[in-house]
């Protein structure tokens, strides 16, 4: 996504002066993708505007959705709307215009806010895994350092902050050396693209070498460590069920509880790996091949576009694999797209809904602790310690990681 226009251009130039290569040059009015490019960005847009702007606006509009999860959510529905609001509708004409017909502000805002987008996005969901690791792993880690309730939100916001700010500096190269490079070619027809790597006298492979740290620092690195947090999260859920008493064999719906909220950020990593690996492999060929002018051919032509398509369509695809994952957020995306109230948003609106006795058996105390703590949860949360029949330490374990994290929220 980074340099993909300029790419563009050039091969388009380098085609143009080849006499030996395998693919004829074409003008771009009789290029397929001339006009098939701009119908999936006008797709991406609408879908990621209305996608990713309806979560912002039920976290705006719905106190009991600020939890620890849905903060990291949030902060990457606003990192696509950034990419898709300021990136989108000038990227789109790449494959339209033969030249960057958008100045230099516009290359530079580009170019950095698609980087900003793109590292927002992948330290969070390295943040959200490991968010999801120690409440599956270690479910009273929080409770043991003394932050809780409050005290957790206001740790998860500084994380995101932090993370934000760690993508803006990341994207500063970007915003400060891409420029808009002119080439001519043999009959003297000049070409403008938006270059994200200046010419550095004394160090020719810069080019090489930001393509190569960008796919460590923004794709390699995190889905590693993400990994290696999901590999040890399976490793703990295998040995609990393995040792859970016997009696307790039946609880079944606490383990998938406490798996729900780890397949729905596995899933955000499987979307987010999937758009992103055609655009890493098209660019660390095309800069990390000496011979990739003469290799360039149909399946580099087409990889190249699909790379390009995406990369952005990642951007739109969140809020959709939210939606079929989470009943929680479904409801809520009926009310406010398709104006649809669900019956779960009523009753949760609903104050008499709220009241209720004292529970006389072990599954309606279950159910009391369930309900109670999603409107106290920073009253309530101790107190499953001693409504709990005989503390049963799987059962706490399983309570304060729904308290302290908010998981029941977002299935």
């Amino acid at each position: 996504m980074d340099d993909l226009s300029q790419i563009n251009s050039s091969l388009n130039k380098l085609i143009n002066l080849s006499t030996n290569t395998s693919i004829d040059y074409k003008p771009y009015s009789e290029r397929l993708e001339t006009y098939i490019v701009p119908i999936v960005f006008a797709c991406i847009f609408v879908i990621g505007v209305l996608g990713n702007g309806t979560l912002v606006l039920i976290f705006i509009k719905h106190k009991n959705m600020r939890n620890v999860p849905n903060i990291y959510i949030l902060s990457l529905a606003l990192g696509d709307l950034l990419v898709i609001l300021s990136c989108v509708p000038f990227t789109s004409t790449v494959y339209t215009f033969e030249s960057w017909p958008y100045g230099e502000t516009i290359c530079k805002i580009s170019e950095s806010t698609k980087d900003i987008s793109v590292g927002v996005s992948v330290f969070t969901l390295t943040a959200l895994s490991a968010d999801r690791f120690f409440a599956i792993v270690d479910p009273l880690r929080k409770l043991h350092s003394g932050i809780g309730g409050k005290r957790a939100t206001r740790c998860t916001i500084f994380i995101v902050t932090a993370i934000w700010l760690f993508a803006i500096l990341c994207a500063m190269p970007a915003s400060i050396l891409s420029y808009i490079r002119v080439e001519e070619d043999n009959v003297s027809v000049s070409f403008e693209y938006c270059y994200p790597y200046p010419p550095i006298e004394g160090y020719p492979n810069y080019p090489q070498t930001v393509v190569i740290v960008r796919f460590l620092v923004y794709y390699a690195v995190p889905l590693f460590i993400i990994a290696c947090f999901y590999s040890l999260m399976a490793r703990s859920l295998i040995l609990s069920t393995k040792n859970m008493p016997g009696e307790m064999q039946g609880q079944n719906r606490q383990i998938r509880a406490r798996k729900k909220v780890a397949k729905t950020v596995l899933t955000f990593v499987v979307v987010f790996a999937i758009c992103f690996f055609p655009q890493h492999l098209f660019l660390l060929w095309f800069y990390l091949n000496p011979r990739s002018d003469e290799d360039y051919n149909d399946f580099w032509h087409i990889l190249r576009i699909v790379g390009f398509c995406l990369a952005f369509i990642n951007s739109c695809i969140n809020p959709i694999a939210l939606y079929c994952v989470s009943g929680t957020f479904r409801k809520y995306f009926h009310k406010y797209l398709f104006c649809k109230m669900s019956s779960g948003i009523i009753n949760s609106r609903n104050p008499n809904n709220r009241r209720f006795h004292r529970p006389s058996t072990y599954s309606s105390t279950r159910k009391w602790d369930s309900i109670s703590t999603a409107h106290h949860p920073n009253h309530i949360q101790m107190n499953n310690f001693r409504r709990t029949p005989q503390n049963d330490p799987m059962t706490m374990a399983t309570e304060v990681t729904k308290i302290t994290n908010g998981d029941q929220l977002i299935m």
